[in-house]
């Protein structure tokens, strides 16, 4: 009769939906790439990828096709009493699911950004 010591991490887990969307949401955080969420849950890149796709057929992943907001860690500035400088020779750029684009200076306001986006929208 023979028997097998397994010494070690056991290479064969079981990862429930929850902790699978857990790990791929960490991707982004503080500039964590895929590699670093990968090596830090003793994980291949590839198990993040796969489970990105997973995620997104089963309707889990929040990417679905919808518009995502993202932090911005930019330093504070502190503009005193006054109120901030206004940006208006910025540019925005607005990229849509359609894939086309929209240019437009900064400071127009919500409803006329609105509007231009439902006009290039249906264009």
């Amino acid at each position: 009769m023979r028997h097998e010591v397994i010494v070690g991490v056991e290479r064969r887990r079981r990862w429930s939906d929850e902790q699978k969307l857990s790990m791929v949401m960490e991707v982004g955080v503080l500039g964590a790439t895929v590699a670093e969420v990968a090596r830090r849950h003793d994980l291949t890149r590839q198990h993040i990828y796969q489970w990105r796709r997973e995620l997104r057929r089963k309707g889990l992943w929040p990417c679905s096709g919808e518009a995502v907001f993202l932090a911005l860690d930019a330093p504070r500035e502190d503009f005193g009493a006054g109120e901030p400088p206004r940006c208006e020779a910025a540019l925005v750029e607005i990229v849509l699911r359609n894939g086309r684009e929209l240019r437009c200076r900064g400071g127009i306001g919500d409803a006329d950004l609105a509007r231009l986006i439902r006009l290039v929208e249906t264009a």
